[in-house]
């Protein structure tokens, strides 16, 4: 389905892309904090998409796993929603949300309790073809340069 054919457009995608063509793909609530989650994404932002899967395959970080999944889930929403070719596809969006905070109590000295708080995190990836990433870096660019 192309930009023109679609209907009604949800306002996440509409956040997330506008009007451009490509997919995404979110992960809500996953068990892994969020900084530590940032570190992974922070990776693979502005890559092609397999190389950012081949650098997520072999990282050591635990969130590594979980981001490969949701880019191979944004991956198969452009290939088979937008008609868009895997092998053009960049990462363009990529941000890590906290999400709800579990509160746990841990039994301390003289009958205190310390609070453990167990963080979540909403991952979010989008692909684009690269030529629509690289025109929008080049108008980001261009509008530094007239500011300036």
């Amino acid at each position: 389905m192309s930009v023109t054919e679609r209907r009604r457009t949800s306002a996440r995608r509409e956040s997330l892309l506008g009007d451009q063509p490509g997919a995404f793909a979110t992960a809500r609530h996953v068990r892994i904090t969020p900084m530590k989650a940032r570190r992974v994404v922070d990776m693979v932002r502005g890559m092609p998409v397999d190389e950012a899967l081949a650098l997520l395959q072999f990282a050591p970080q635990a969130a590594s796993e979980t981001v490969y999944k949701v880019l191979e889930s944004a991956i198969a929403n452009a290939t088979t929603t937008e008609d868009l070719d895997r092998g053009d596809l960049v990462v363009a969006v990529a941000q890590v949300d906290e999400g709800p905070t579990m509160k746990r109590w841990r039994p301390r000295a003289q009958g205190r309790a310390t609070r453990i708080l167990k963080r979540t995190s909403h991952i979010t990836l989008a692909v684009q073809p690269a030529e629509v990433v690289a025109a929008k870096i080049a108008r980001k660019t261009a509008k530094k340069g007239r500011t300036a």
